[in-house]
């Protein structure tokens, strides 16, 4: 499941506060200090559009290994086999 604060800010954008950490206990107000309902279904289907990023990120190399990679076999070795593939695996949706 996505992380639920970030779902219900995207879904529920008058939500200024969200105090919790599971669906049992979250409770969101607007900037009224209103409680607002929460839309389960939405924020359970919601997914993050930036997820690509998270997982690209977690599977590049150090820097240190990439400007590694750069000194001995230049940049377009670096792009072709540190880089391409990631970004294939885990193309922009």
């Amino acid at each position: 499941m996505a992380d639920l604060h970030k779902a219900i800010r995207a879904i529920h954008n008058n939500a200024v506060t969200i105090k919790g950490n599971s669906k049992a206990d979250i409770v969101a107000t607007d900037s009224s200090e209103n409680n607002i309902t929460i839309d389960w279904t939405q924020v359970e289907a919601w997914t993050d559009p930036n997820e690509y990023q998270y997982k690209r990120a977690a599977e590049y190399p150090s820097v240190k290994d990439q400007l590694d990679k750069i000194y001995h076999d230049g940049v377009d070795k670096w792009k072709e086999e540190m880089i391409k593939p990631i970004k294939d695996k885990y193309p922009k949706e």
